[in-house]
């Protein structure tokens, strides 16, 4: 037979491609893109007419849409407006003539509450369709498609009006050819804060003096931009109030002179598409993103004799079916809003009872289109009732009855109609979460697989040669492999034949779906294989029993609980929302038993007699040679764990073994210190910490000095394996990143005073990237060098480190100023555990590579990123760009927000292939270690999340995990290449 050699690193790869296989296909079925009642073009059927009145031969006269109610609406969406930036002491300051409608003019002032993600496309998707967008919509937020669904801008097209846009232009993109007229603005360069709200307010006085438009959107980014760079309690946030303030006073001031001239009256809408968090971001849940003021003003309405008091909770979807009523237009087919009924107020009772008729008549409708047993819901028996009453109404009404009975009877109908919105509304919102679970239980299937195949393949994997054997040709399995084949498509046949909701694995290509399920059943076959395999082992009796004396370190213990613990910690929204704590316990604990290993291989080792030990290294060699049958992960250091007494007075020295000793309490005081630069989770990011200290605008000049001597440590630590070229071009690189944050204006140099002007800071970002590119380059070229040319090692080891030290530069630009720190601690722990644990200690490949996955973890954390949305820091995505280019933003994104576990993964592929005294498979059970450990709980994660997909929190906490989970899952496999890439004589045939 012919077998094919695997190296482990090679196989761990090829499984984490085939797992990130799974985890789109999982994300895909979880994440639908949300499956709609009717296509548009059949959402203009005729308006229903109102209840027909008991009796026989009577019918209602009125069977059309009722007028519009306003002539000229204006809506000025201001992005990341928070409520209390109009309700609460930021208003009165520095929004006086909007606090002074809301208390005393003509107006109605609510909350609205938007749902997650806060996100602005799919909050413009619901303000304009009054449906709850999927989860999905933040990822699409990036690059937003037409919208399809039947919304109130194209029943506004269709109904002839003229509708004018300026702003963000995310709308253009949703709404192609709906304007007449439209400026579009791009929402991602979040540095201008001044640019992108001119290019709205320079049309104001044009648009505003001419009569050829019916509806004016105005969206403003200004504030959002600020809330991104600076956050809520910046000195810019006064100035662009007042501005906006300014522009509703405009706004507000011409539509009243207008309204002697016509007969209907104007509105005015002010609204926010979502809040801002306290640290300036958002996409999460937290009361800050979800609340935003929403403002009807219009002559129409009453003038009020008191101050209103606290403003009451509306639905952002509201807002769609109170305007598609205002412009006398038919409700969006999708919408799950209510009408607000104080904008309606000041209509007569026939025309009030109508409104909320529609409504409710559109609500019942969609209830229909997407609930089988809907006869059964509370909400619809509600509606059926009130709408026999209001037949009762209009029979009384048609009859002439003009008394108090009437009004009363009005009123009471009015009621049952509201409450029974109500129901149906939230109903509604229920239904949105429709799960494609085929596609997701195919992606689980997969990702478990890849999972139980890794698990099977430990002991072959860490075993001293690290490699497998793979026969090409099972005999046996080729059979079972065709009848698994048959069966799964015949399953598939069935599943896409039967099932009533759309899918998207049986929307595929047969041949890509044929394609999957090959790979599904050669994953089993390879699983039982390996279990066959193991089970024969099993039966052999061993060539030379051993005592069985290996015995579990303290390390590995720790390694082992922490990691089911983690895991097991998945399954609850309180942990997922705080794991950083998980973490940071977990690298606390590892702190504490590395101080233990030290003071036991400093103090009692030496005190053991030479015979003894000679004893227990004599067994543990003869376990090394029987490891192939055992999951014994051996040392792949040739000299064994538990011979570190006779080398271990070598290696530490007086003044070394003191260092040593400390070495884990310095490592606990960086973390601790870290800790509290950036307090994130949910419960406590509130909290003010040095993070919030530092960016507060008059600390700058603390700030300054902390950066400064964070990029001199960062150059001290990071230069000393590179060549003199890269020293010099580090230097340089380092000098331009502090030059680039002083252009931008978040750091000065001393010798700066005043205001000086702020730029974009593009230039000093770009001379930087040269610098960067250069050195990652030179890195490359040793490495290509050292693999085809000659194998020499140190070359090979030179121009890793070289190309790790590029990614920091990287890193340090990318990277907020007060954030530099946490690069200096890193590198400072990167190097102390090298120097003075892991190389004393002779810890094995395996060990190093999950505690290096720890860290890494730790430090995704100790950026100040969360499991929320929220906390991704997209200005780093156009650092050095000057317009939003989509493959550069997402790639800077992605690296700035991974970088603490990045550069972990490329630190160990450094240290394993540039450790002399270890054996050639060190850099294979690195990779193989790092498969497996991300593939753990992203496999049980999975399992997790299906279980818990009607949880109250999946759209909050555990869908932003999930993704999370995912990308990680897609960096850790493209980490996992680089590793195989390093190692080398990958794969060989033997005859046998």
């Amino acid at each position: 037979r012919t077998r094919m050699r695997l190296r482990s690193g090679v196989f761990a790869s090829s499984c984490l491609l085939v797992q990130a296989l799974g985890v789109a296909l999982f994300l895909r079925g979880f994440f639908p893109v949300p499956v709609r009642s009717v296509p548009r073009r059949e959402a203009r059927a005729d308006p229903p007419a109102e209840p027909a009145p008991p009796g026989p031969g009577m019918v209602s006269n009125w069977t059309k849409i009722p007028p519009p109610l306003f002539k000229k609406v204006v809506i000025v969406l201001i992005d990341a407006l928070r409520d209390d930036f109009v309700f609460g002491p930021k208003g009165k300051q520095f929004m006086p003539y909007t606090t002074q409608v809301v208390e005393k003019g003509t107006s109605y002032s609510f909350i609205a509450e938007a749902k997650p993600p806060t996100v602005t496309m799919p909050r413009i998707k619901a303000l304009m369709t009054g449906s709850i967008p999927g989860f999905i919509d933040v990822v699409v937020n990036l690059n937003s498609p037409a919208l399809l669904d039947d919304n109130l801008i194209w029943q506004a097209k269709t109904a002839g009006k003229r509708i004018i846009f300026y702003g963000d232009d995310t709308w253009v993109k949703l709404f192609p050819k709906h304007f007449v007229e439209y400026d579009g603005t791009t929402s991602f360069f979040v540095s201008d804060f001044t640019e992108v709200d001119d290019n709205v307010t320079r049309h104001l006085d044009r648009v505003l003096k001419r009569e050829d438009w019916d509806l004016l959107i105005l969206h403003y980014l200004g504030l959002d931009h600020i809330g991104h760079m600076t956050g809520p309690n910046s000195p810019l946030v006064g100035p662009k109030l007042r501005e906006m303030d300014n522009i509703l006073k405009k706004i507000h001031i011409s539509l009243l002179s207008k309204v002697e001239e016509v007969s209907l009256p104007n509105l005015l809408v002010v609204c926010g598409d979502h809040g801002m968090s306290e640290t300036g971001s958002h996409g999460g849940s937290s009361e800050g993103e979800v609340h935003t003021p929403l403002l009807f003003i219009s002559s129409a309405f009453g003038k009020r004799s008191a101050p209103a008091a606290q403003p009451e909770h509306v639905q952002q979807t509201d807002l769609a079916s109170t305007l598609a009523i205002g412009l006398g237009l038919p409700i969006s087919r999708n919408s799950v809003g209510n009408l607000i009924l104080p904008v309606v107020e000041g209509k007569t009772m026939r025309e009030q009872l109508r409104f909320v008729h529609l409504n409710g008549f559109q609500l019942s409708r969609l209830l229909q289109e997407n609930t089988p047993a809907y006869e059964k819901d509370p909400g619809y028996e509600h509606f059926k009732i009130a709408e026999k009453s209001h037949g009762n109404w209009i029979k009384l009404y048609l009859e002439g009855n003009n008394s108090e009975i009437l009004l009363n009877l009005g009123k009471k109908v009015l009621k049952q109609y509201l409450e029974a919105l109500k129901t149906l509304s939230s109903s509604l919102s229920k239904q949105v979460a429709q799960y494609d679970m085929y596609s997701m239980m195919v992606g689980t299937v997969i990702i478990m697989e890849v999972l139980i195949l890794l698990l099977l393949s430990v002991p072959k994997a860490l075993s001293k040669r690290a490699e497998f054997e793979v026969p090409l040709s099972p005999p046996l399995f080729s059979l079972l492999f065709y009848l698994m084949c048959l069966t799964l498509c015949a399953v598939h046949v069935i599943v896409c034949t039967s099932a009533e909701s759309l899918c998207y694995f049986c929307s595929m290509s047969w041949l890509t779906a044929v394609g999957v399920i090959m790979l599904i059943s050669a994953l089993m076959c390879g699983i039982l294989s390996a279990v066959a395999n193991i089970l024969e082992n099993y039966r052999l009796p061993l060539k030379n029993p051993v005592p069985s004396s290996y015995s579990w370190s303290e390390i590995d213990v720790l390694i082992l609980a922490g990691t089911i613990g983690h895991v097991l910690s998945l399954g609850a929204s309180s942990f997922i929302e705080e794991e950083h704590q998980t973490w940071y316990f977990l690298i606390n604990t590892l702190c504490l038993v590395l101080c233990q290993e030290l003071c036991r291989n400093n103090f009692l080792l030496k005190e053991c007699d030479p015979q003894h030990c000679t004893n227990v290294k004599q067994n543990f060699n003869s376990i090394g040679e029987s490891s192939e049958c055992k999951n014994i992960d051996i040392p792949a250091a040739s000299n064994s764990k538990l011979g570190k007494a006779t080398s271990s007075s070598e290696f530490i020295k007086g003044s070394d073994k003191w260092i040593s000793l400390a070495t884990p309490w310095i490592i606990l005081i960086c973390c601790r210190l870290l800790r509290s630069l950036n307090q994130t989770g949910v419960q406590w990011a509130h909290r003010p910490d040095f993070g919030h200290w530092l960016t507060s605008s008059e600390h700058k000049s603390e700030l300054s000095f902390l950066a400064a001597v964070s990029l001199l440590m960062i150059f001290f630590l990071v230069q000393r394996r590179c060549s003199l070229v890269s020293k010099i071009a580090m230097s340089l690189g380092l000098l331009g990143v502090y030059s680039y944050r002083a252009a931008i204006g978040n750091v000065t140099f001393p010798w700066q005073h005043g205001g000086k002007d702020i730029s974009k800071g593009i230039t000093e970002a770009r001379f930087v990237y040269v610098f960067v590119l250069g050195i990652v380059f030179t890195g490359t070229k040793d490495l290509l060098k050292s693999q085809v040319i000659s194998a020499d090692s140190s070359m090979k080891s030179t121009g890793l480190w070289e190309v790790y030290s590029g990614l920091v530069l990287l890193a340090a630009l990318l990277f907020r100023p007060h954030n530099l720190p946490v690069l200096v601690f890193c590198l400072l722990i990167q190097t102390m555990m090298t120097k003075y644990i892991w190389i004393p200690l002779k810890f094995d490949a395996a060990q190093i590579t999950i505690m290096h996955y720890w860290f890494g973890q730790a430090f995704f954390y100790f950026q100040g990123n969360s499991n929320g949305i929220a906390t991704v820091d997209i200005s780093a995505g156009f650092v050095g760009l000057d317009s939003y280019v989509e493959i550069p933003a997402i790639f800077l994104t992605a690296f700035a927000t991974y970088a603490g576990p990045f550069l972990w993964a490329i630190h160990l592929l450094c240290y394993l292939s540039s450790e002399v005294s270890r054996n050639s498979a060190a850099v294979g059970h690195g990779c193989f270690c790092y498969a497996l450990m991300r593939s753990i709980p992203v496999a049980i994660y999975v399992v997790l999340v299906t279980g818990l997909r009607y949880h109250l929190f999946i759209w909050s906490v555990f869908s932003p995990k999930l993704l999370y989970e995912g990308v990680h899952v897609f960096i850790t496999a493209a980490v996992c290449l680089c590793f195989t890439a390093m190692d080398q004589n990958h794969s060989y045939k033997v005859q046998e």
